[in-house]
C-alpha cells in the first residue's frame, strides 16, 4: 500500500491539503505546520502523544516491537560492544569515532574533570537534607557562571565542543561530590589515570588518601547502565531540553532544565519508586504475592512500580539486557538483602502471572537499574542522579541537533476555556 503524498482535510465545507512526511523507518506524519495560517484552526493534543515536535536523526524507538536504535545501531550491539564514551560520541556527532577521534574526545573529557574551586565551596551551602537532584540541577546551571563564553550568541564549533566535554566530565564530579557531602566524607578528586566509569566509581566510593580497588565487573555494569539510559527519543526531559534550548540559552541552562524534568517520579524517579515499593512490601512482611493481588484489584490504589512502560508495548529491550547484568552483579556481590530477595521473587511471579503477561506488564529498565544501584550501595535518592549522568549525551545531542536545524523558538498553542469578556465593577470599602 503506497503512502499518499498529501492528505485532505475538510473544514466548514472547504478542503485543505497538507503534505505527508515519511521517516527513514517508515514512520508517517501529517505536516500541519501551516494549518493555522491556512484554516484558522489548531490541533489539540494533550501531552503531545500524537504530535511530532521535530525531526531527528538521533534515536529510533518502536514501542510496539520493542526496538531501540542509537543513530541506526541496535541498543543490543552497543551494550555488548561499546563504551559509554564511544556511545556518547556517536549520539552527539552522528558516527562512531575513529581511534584518533575517540582518543581526542576522551582526552578532552579527562582534562575537564576538575570543577572550579569556588563551585566546590557551594556544596557547603546546601542543607544536608537537600535532594541530590536539587544539588545537581542547580550546579549544572551554575556552570554557566564559571564558563560565560558558553553563553555567546555566535558559538564556534570549538566552543560548543569544549562545553560538551566539560559537561559530560564534570557531571560525574558534581554527582560524586554531592554524594560525599551527604555522607560527611572528604571529597575525592578526579583521577585522570582512570577511564570514565572507573574514575566515577572511585570518586563515589573511594576514600581520600587511600587506594581504591577497581572491580572490573562493576565498572562494566556501570558502563552498561549509562549506555542504556543515554537517550530515549522525545521524552519529557529531552523535550524540555529542546524547548528551553530553542530560546538559544546556553548548554548548561538547557541541560539543567532536563535534569529538573527528569526529577519527577513519573520520569527519572521511577527507579527510586521501585525501591520504595520494595521497602513497603518488606515492611508489610515481605509477602509479594499479596501485593501482586493488590495490583490486580481495580479497587485498590496500589501500583506495581517498575513493570510496563508508557512507550513499550512489548518487553523493554533495555530491560532484557540489564536483567543479565543484574543477575551477574547480584551473584558476584553475594548481597544478602531482603529487598533484593523480594525483587527477584516479584519478578519471577509476575512473569508467570497471566494478568501481567497478557497486558505485557514486563519488568522495565527502572526495575532492574534500581536493584543494581541498591546492590552497589547507592542511596535511593541518588538513583535519579545516576540516570541523569547516563542521559547527559542524549540531552547534549538533542540540544546540538536543535541548533544545527536552526529550530524556531518553541511556542505551543492552547485552547482557552476560561471566562468570556466581562466588565470590571468597583468594590466600595465599608
Amino acid at each position: 500500500m503506497s503512502t499518499p503524498e498529501q492528505v485532505t482535510i475538510e473544514i466548514e465545507g472547504n478542503q485543505y491539503e497538507f503534505p505527508v512526511v515519511t521517516g527513514s523507518e517508515d514512520e508517517k506524519a501529517i505536516d500541519i505546520s501551516k494549518l493555522r495560517s491556512s484554516t484558522g484552526y489548531v490541533t489539540l493534543d494533550p501531552a503531545f502523544v500524537n504530535t511530532a515536535s521535530c525531526t531527528s536523526d538521533i534515536t529510533f524507538l518502536d514501542g510496539e516491537k520493542g526496538i531501540l536504535h542509537y543513530r541506526g545501531y541496535p541498543i543490543e550491539e552497543l551494550a555488548a560492544k561499546a563504551s559509554f564514551i564511544e556511545t556518547s560520541y556517536l549520539l552527539i556527532y552522528g558516527e562512531l569515532p575513529t581511534s584518533d577521534q575517540l582518543t581526542t574526545f576522551t582526552d578532552k573529557i579527562t582534562a575537564s574533570s576538575s570543577i572550579p574551586e569556588q563551585l566546590k565551596s557551594l556544596f557547603d551551602t546546601y542543607p544536608a537534607s537537600a535532594h541530590p537532584m536539587a544539588n545537581l540541577s542547580s550546579m549544572i546551571c551554575t556552570l554557566s557562571a564559571f564558563y560565560p563564553e558558553a553563553s555567546a550568541t555566535d558559538l564556534s564549533a570549538e566552543q560548543i565542543d569544549a562545553s560538551i566535554a566539560q559537561l559530560i566530565s564534570q557531571v560525574t564530579t558534581l554527582t560524586a561530590y554531592s554524594y560525599k557531602k551527604s555522607l560527611g566524607q572528604t571529597l575525592v578528586d578526579p583521577d585522570q589515570k582512570l577511564d570514565y566509569c572507573a574514575n566515577f566509581l572511585k570518586m563515589m566510593f573511594g576514600l581520600a588518601g587511600e587506594n581504591f580497588e577497581i572491580d572490573q565487573d562493576i565498572v562494566e555494569a556501570l558502563n552498561l547502565l549509562l549506555i542504556l539510559h543515554a537517550d530515549h527519543e522525545q521524552n519529557c526531559s529531552t523535550s524540555a531540553v529542546r524547548l528551553v534550548g530553542s530560546s538559544r540559552t546556553n548548554l548548561f541552562a538547557a541541560i539543567s532544565s532536563g535534569a529538573l524534568a527528569l526529577w519527577g517520579p513519573l520520569h527519572g524517579g521511577a527507579n527510586q519508586a521501585v525501591l520504595e515499593m520494595l521497602e513497603t512490601i518488606n515492611e508489610a512482611g515481605g509477602d509479594y504475592n499479596q501485593f501482586l493481588a493488590k495490583a490486580k484489584d481495580p479497587d485498590d490504589s496500589f501500583r506495581l512500580m517498575g513493570f510496563g512502560h508508557r512507550v513499550y508495548k512489548n518487553f523493554d529491550p533495555r530491560a532484557k539486557i540489564i536483567k543479565v547484568a543484574c543477575d551477574k552483579i547480584l551473584a558476584k556481590l553475594g548481597v544478602e538483602n531482603p529487598l533484593l530477595a523480594i525483587a527477584k521473587g516479584l519478578e519471577e511471579a509476575a512473569l508467570q502471572d497471566e494478568y501481567f503477561v497478557s497486558r505485557k506488564l514486563y519488568p522495565n529498565v527502572d526495575f532492574y537499574s534500581g536493584i543494581i544501584y541498591h546492590a552497589l550501595g547507592i542511596p535511593t535518592d541518588m538513583f535519579t542522579v545516576m540516570f541523569a549522568v547516563g542521559r547527559m549525551p542524549g540531552w547534549i545531542a538533542q540540544w546540538k541537533e536543535m541548533l544545527d536545524q536552526g529550530s524556531k523558538i518553541g511556542r505551543p498553542r492552547q485552547i482557552y476555556t476560561g471566562a468570556v469578556p466581562r466588565s470590571y465593577e468597583s468594590i466600595e470599602l465599608r
